[in-house]
């Protein structure tokens, strides 16, 4: 070939060595994430049964807390607003 380019068929095999080295390199890399992910989860301290009930009791008592709050000012400002209006 004339000007230094190359045929299809060989700009096509190099895409395809390329694809093929490429895969290895990915599928290796997930492998190594979840090998470090599995590694890392040995390492945390997990709560008791005893623990993660009390700390789910706490957030839905703060929840039901905030929603009645919350509750209450939108109820003081509804009243406000229909008193200002009326």
């Amino acid at each position: 070939m004339r000007g230094g380019r190359k045929s299809p068929a060989v700009a096509e095999e190099r895409v395809s060595k390329e694809t093929t080295q490429e895969k290895p390199k990915i599928i290796e890399r997930v492998k190594e994430y979840f090998i470090d992910t599995r590694g890392e989860l040995r390492k945390v301290t997990w709560p008791t049964r005893k623990q993660a009930t009390n700390l789910t009791l706490i957030v839905l008592a703060v929840t039901v807390a905030m929603a009645l709050f919350l509750g209450g000012v939108d109820w003081v400002f509804a009243n406000l607003i229909k008193l200002i209006l009326s």
